[in-house]
Parts: C-alpha cells; structure tokens; sequence
C-alpha cells in the first residue's frame, strides 16, 4: 500500500531514506485547507466508533490546523490500514502489520493497539478487535517464544536463510525480551478494563509457562541456551557475534536479549530497559496466575523471578556519573563492564515511567533522563529542526520522532511539552503523518512513510495532553 500516489512521483529514495522536495509540502494543502491523508472510508481495514467520536472531541479542542489535521491523521492509522479481522471457528483472530512490511511483531502490534484500549468498554467492537490480538498474540507466542516477527500463515520469508530455528510461520526469529512482555501488557490490561477474564483461556496458561520457561533459560546460569542467530549481512547490528550467542555474560540473575526493540542486536547482552519491563511482566502474570488460574506454582515462580531481576538491576546496573549522578545503563554484561546511551525504540530507559516500571519523578529516572536528553548520550542529536533520541539502525542525526513523542509523555513541564509538539509539527515533510526517522537538519528526509506505530503513538500524545493538560492544545498556534 502507498500513502499518495504522488509520494511516488514526488520523493527520491537513497539508501532507504525518502527524500521530499520542499514543494511537496503544496501537495497536502490547498488554500489554508489540510487534505485528509485518511483512506476513504470504503476502504479504511476497520471502523471504530468511539475512535471517530475520539477524534471529532480532541480535534474540536486543538487551535493549531496543522496539528489537528495530524493528529486526525495520525490517530486512527493502525485501524484505517494495518489491521485484519475476522472470527475464526466463533473466536476473534486480529493480525496486525507494521505498516509498510507486511508482517507483524508482537511489540508493534500491542504499542498500535494500545492508544484505543481506554475506549474499549464504549465499542463492542474495537474490544473484539483488540481481544482478537490478545488471541493471534498467544498462538504467536506458542509457535515460537524467541520470535520477534510473525507471518498471517505459513508464508516463509526473505530471512528463512538466517542461521537459527526458522520456521514458516515466522517472518523474523530475532530474541528480544520486549517481545514477550507487549502482550502480557495488553491481555493483563484488557482484562482489569473490562473485567472479562475468557482471554485467559488453556491456550494463555501454556504461552505464561512459556514466557516464564524462556525468561529462566536466558538468564544463562547453567549454558548459554538454546537460542542462537547469525545473519549474512553487511550491517554488523543485524547478526550475532560470538557464535550466533552474542558477548559473553556474567549470570547475575538478568535477562540476555540478542537483539534491541530497534531488532538491532545487544552489545552487551543484559539489556536494562527490557529487564525492567520483564519485572512488570511477571508481575502481572503472578497476578493472573493467582486470580484467574489458582496456579500458586506459576504465581510464586513468576514474582520470584521478577525480584531477582529487580535486585540484579539494583545492585549492578546503576553507576555514579559525574556530571548527572546515579543513572541506569543501558546495557551491561555482569562483569562490570556497562554502555551508557539510550535508544528511540521502546522499551527505552526514557519509556520507563510510560511502561509503568518507575514513577516519573523518581530520582534515578530523572537523573537518568537528564543524561540521556543529553549530548552525553551518544546517540542524542540536536540541529537546525530538531532535537532527540535516534538509534543505531538508522544512523547519526536522525531523530526518531517516537522519541520526541516519549518526551512529552514523560513529561511534566508544559513548556517541554509545547516544545515537543512543535518539533513534531515541524518535522513531518507536509506529509501529515510522523515517521521512522528524519535528519536533524532536513526533516524532508527520513525513513518509512507508512510506521502505524509511530503514528499511533502521536495520536495516543494528543489525546494524552487533551486529557491532562487541555490548556496546551489551546497554546499551540
């Protein structure tokens, strides 16, 4: 699928960034008039109702055009292009895509669906929606726990040449912790919303034991595991060293992911992000567990686990910096050596209080922030457009909008707030959607043009502000 077909005509593409003529921006509006970049409704893959009444009450708030036509844009892209729902044999199946690959990630498909779970309660069948991918999620997890990516059936893929336990089911098998807890997230949170508990069916039972049993094999205390991975390829953050097992680790309780939320690969392979994330997870599987299933077994097992990961991160992941004092790495290996930086994706040490693991106002995440907000953080870019968090996978000066987006989001300064929006009001190339990446410097270039994640997540800021600081969407002009 394209956006327009005049981004085909219009952009030039080099190295797998688009490169906008400023003049495109003339495309999108006419005579103070923003088009829609919606699909017409005959052809949008979903129709919520409490989503359209959503957009109509947040939209009818912001004083900014430009900023509205976004976040209508913008808010509703995951249902108006990337989800595909049916009931199958009377239970709902929703497989949901990234966006411009037709594949979906566990992470992705929970972040896409997120922003409307608040609203499930109002439509029947956004809640079937989203209850369809709680249920894809769990045979997703029961294929294989260590994939990151999966196809609608059994396709194969471009990457079944990868030296790892491919299967065709799979349109990706990187190992990434986050990947296990985006859908304990979404079917935990389902569940306390609408008090239905039928998600947590036999199927659900064996995907916990699964994520439970995977968690405890990559803590690598008696061997290295039975995950391992290498790619052919020319991009070194694509493959595994060290025998497709990545660097070696020390076992002090963590969790080894291979690969980053960006699917690049862990240099140092306790990823501290997703190991907070992890505690949540299992946290809240303990509460299931107990609840739901009586499984006093499962429920000891998984809070257990969750506090050594807890201790570990205490005691071997904080260091004393000399300019912003205690502050979390991003990655260390248990032999004392530690990476400090932060990445756009999520989880990232800047997600913490989003993903509920540390309360914003909390001393090491506020120090730990100012750091990585920062040119410190090696990966932090600052120019003529913009400021912000980028990453590895795309490459130096580009800022990834999610991270401006995770700013504002952790946010409790209106004034960072307002700067946020107006770096994401200035940055989008006149396209009316936020993407992967731009240029610090030219926004006209950057990558993806169709990310529903990054997309979404705008829209889940804008309805955010409208909710807990109204007067900022009043101050925008």
């Amino acid at each position: 699928m394209k956006r327009r077909n005049f981004i085909q005509t219009s952009s030039v593409i080099m190295s797998g960034i688009t490169v906008f003529p400023t003049s495109a921006y003339s495309l999108f509006k006419k005579n103070d008039k923003y088009i829609s970049g919606r699909p017409p409704v005959s052809q949008r893959k979903f129709k919520s109702f409490a989503v359209e009444e959503k957009i109509k009450e947040v939209k009818a708030s912001i004083k900014n055009k430009e900023l509205a036509w976004m976040f209508e844009n913008c808010y509703p892209n995951t249902l108006d292009t990337t989800v595909n729902y049916k009931i199958i044999n009377g239970i709902p199946d929703t497989f949901v895509i990234t966006g411009d690959i037709n594949a979906m990630w566990l992470r992705d498909s929970t972040a896409q669906v997120w922003p409307y779970i608040s609203l499930i309660n109002e439509d029947d069948k956004l809640k079937l929606l989203i209850k369809g991918v709680i249920n894809r999620q769990t045979k997703c997890i029961l294929i294989d726990p260590y994939a990151n990516a999966f196809n609608y059936g059994k396709d194969g893929s471009h990457w079944e040449s990868d030296n790892t336990e491919m299967k065709p089911e799979l349109h990706e098998r990187k190992w990434e912790i986050d990947s296990l807890c985006y859908p304990v997230r979404l079917a935990y949170n389902y569940w306390k919303l609408t008090g239905e508990s039928d998600i947590f069916d036999s199927q659900w039972l064996l995907a916990a034991k699964l994520i439970l049993k995977t968690f405890k094999e990559q803590q690598r205390k008696e061997s290295d595991g039975p995950y391992h991975f290498t790619r052919c390829t020319t991009k070194p953050t694509d493959t595994l060293s060290g025998n497709g097992y990545g660097n070696p680790v020390n076992p002090i309780g963590l969790i080894c992911s291979s690969f980053r939320p960006s699917d690049d690969a862990t240099f140092l392979s306790f990823l501290i992000p997703s190991n907070y994330f992890a505690i949540n997870t299992l946290k809240q599987i303990s509460v299931i567990a107990n609840v739901i299933y009586k499984d006093i077994d499962l429920a000891n097992e998984t809070i257990s686990l969750s506090k050594e990961i807890e201790d570990a991160i205490k005691k071997h992941a904080i260091q004393d910096h000399l300019i912003y004092g205690n502050i979390l790495a991003y990655e260390i290996d248990g032999f004392g050596n530690k990476l400090f930086m932060d990445d756009a994706n999520i989880p990232s040490l800047l997600s913490l209080p989003y993903l509920g693991v540390l309360n914003k106002d909390n001393e090491l995440y506020q120090n730990t922030r100012n750091f990585i907000l920062s040119k410190n953080n090696p990966w932090f870019f600052e120019g003529k457009f913009a400021r912000g968090i980028g990453g590895p996978h795309v490459g130096k000066n580009m800022v990834w909008p999610m991270s401006i987006i995770m700013q504002a989001l952790t946010s409790n300064n209106e004034q960072e707030i307002i700067s946020c929006i107006n770096s994401l009001i200035n940055t989008h190339a006149g396209t009316g959607f936020v993407h992967e990446s731009f240029n610090v410097d030219n926004p006209y270039k950057y990558t993806r043009s169709w990310f529903a994640w990054a997309n979404t997540l705008f829209g889940e800021l804008i309805v955010n502000i409208h909710k807990n600081y109204p007067e900022i969407l009043k101050k925008i002009h």
